[in-house]
């Protein structure tokens, strides 16, 4: 199980950009000052609204980690 390590730290990295990018973004908006065009919601959110969703973000990425493991291991008892 040593194998896994590095790249359980290296999703662990990626997971963890992921939300410290999300909650700088977060914190940015709300130090801004509230006016009426701080609450209208952007457009890319209406076209999009799960896009730009971090928990979507890291759910995907750990997805994908866990069917590469699986495939891995598939392919090594073949």
């Amino acid at each position: 199980m040593a194998i896994w390590i590095i790249p359980t730290a290296i999703v662990f990295v990626i997971c963890g950009l992921i939300g410290w990018k999300a909650v700088r973004k977060w914190d940015a908006i709300a130090a801004s000052s509230f006016t009426e065009k701080d609450h209208r919601i952007p457009e890319a959110i209406e076209d999009h609204p799960f896009s730009l969703n971090p928990i979507i973000w890291v759910i995907g990425v750990t997805t994908l980690f866990i069917l590469f493991v699986i495939f891995y291991y598939w392919a090594s008892s073949v």
